[in-house]
């Protein structure tokens, strides 16, 4: 076993001890630690140029130091990596090209970055912490890193059935051609059979538009997914055409929320609270024949101010009306599209700080860690679920028959 050289035993701890007891910090800018931690580091790596020559089979020496300063968590220091003669030394504790001496550093920034701290923010911080300046270039290959994670996460094998899913859009600007253009990320929101929510897939287009989705879709069932029992999508034209071209036993929500806002532009002021009052009368219905004579009665008073949200309503009652062939527990969970919403609302939390992204990956990249911590908390399923779970295997007759083994 080859021996540390001795100048690793230099360190005076008494003088060490008077100085921490003075207030100077262990760690960090100007922290004790650091002095010692550089020479027991080119201590390890001298005895690994020693150990690589006594292997090497032809003659070999040693060839001087070269110089580079290393990042670490207790403060930076300039690091003399020796060199041997024939230049086949690779040292392993740090590497030649390496510049972080702790992956710690790398897990903080991640950490920070996954809250949606600036790089600024996250620069100061890294300083503070550890008296290290991290630049902005660096940030950014550290957060690269995830770029895999995210590829492979996004072709990654889903489950063959979902008995929920929700799907929508949200927009962003970001960078393109030297402009920055509004893009839309369309959001799959999954419930699986066990009650618990996933998410699917993060997808970017410049429109949001019933062909885009239809690609998005098609994605989902090449990656296993073959049956969705119901989708709970907003009022986009075309939607539920685009879902059955795939899923054609798919049984199509539209939100009655969104339907309920987009109703209300068309409506005067003076007249939202009396026509709501009206308007609760068909979504809040027991059943669907009464939702359709309250309907009836809703065009019948306002059918000639308002015509154009009375057609609104006739036009997509077919995916309107859906929910109130269900009980309540099952009503519930499909006739809002809430649960994207509130994924949506954490998307918005954590890039409030960004006007807008200097290309598609810096987005995309943000939301995945994102979607990591979001994801670590969804361990319990909705509630009721099993109740609402033997309720799906009545309505939907055998198609729950293999995967809950019944």
């Amino acid at each position: 076993m080859t021996r540390l050289p001795s100048k690793t035993t230099d360190f005076n701890f008494d003088e060490a001890l008077q100085s921490l007891q003075a207030g100077q910090p262990l760690s960090g800018k100007d922290g004790i630690l650091t002095p010692l931690i550089k020479r027991l580091t080119e201590a390890a790596l001298a005895a690994e140029l020693e150990a690589h020559i006594a292997d090497e089979p032809s003659a070999n020496r040693k060839n001087g130091s070269t110089r580079k300063t290393i990042k670490s968590t207790s403060g930076s220091f300039s690091l003399d990596t020796p060199r041997d003669r024939a230049g086949r030394f690779e040292p392993q504790l740090i590497k030649k090209h390496q510049t972080h001496m702790s992956d710690e550093i790398e897990r903080k920034i991640l950490s920070l970055y996954a809250l949606g701290s600036s790089y600024a923010d996250i620069s100061g911080h890294i300083e503070e912490l550890y008296g290290i300046n991290v630049s902005t270039a660096t940030i950014s290959a550290v957060t690269d890193k995830i770029i895999p994670k995210l590829k492979e996460w996004q072709s990654r094998p889903l489950q063959s059935l979902y008995p929920f899913v929700w799907l929508d859009a949200i927009h962003y600007k970001v960078r393109e051609d030297g402009h920055y253009r509004s893009k839309a990320i369309y959001t799959v929101l999954g419930l699986k059979i066990d009650g618990t929510k996933e998410i699917l897939g993060l997808y970017t287009s410049d429109t949001e538009g019933a062909n885009f989705w239809l690609s998005v879709l098609t994605d989902i069932n090449n990656r296993g997914v073959q049956d969705i029992l119901i989708a709970c999508v907003d009022g986009l034209s075309g939607f539920p055409d685009a879902i059955n071209a795939i899923f054609p036993d798919t049984e199509v929500q539209l939100c009655i929320i969104h339907q309920i806002r987009n109703s209300m532009r068309y409506v005067a002021s003076k007249n939202h609270k009396e026509f709501m009052t009206d308007l609760k009368l068909v979504y809040k219905a027991e059943t669907r024949d009464v939702a359709e004579t309250a309907l009836d009665n809703l065009e019948e008073k306002w059918g000639e101010k308002y015509p154009i949200v009375i057609r609104s309503w006739r036009n997509k009652w077919s995916n309107l009306s859906v929910y109130f062939k269900y009980p309540a527990p099952i009503r519930k969970v499909i006739y809002t599209t809430n649960a994207i919403e509130a994924v949506h609302r954490q998307f918005r939390k954590l890039t409030k700080t960004k006007g807008a992204f200097p290309n598609e990956n810096s987005l995309l990249k943000l939301l995945y860690v994102g979607i990591k911590n979001m994801t670590k908390k969804w361990t319990m399923p909705i509630q009721n679920w099993n109740l609402t779970l033997s309720q799906l295997a009545i309505y939907f007759d055998g198609r729950l028959d293999e995967i809950l083994d019944i």
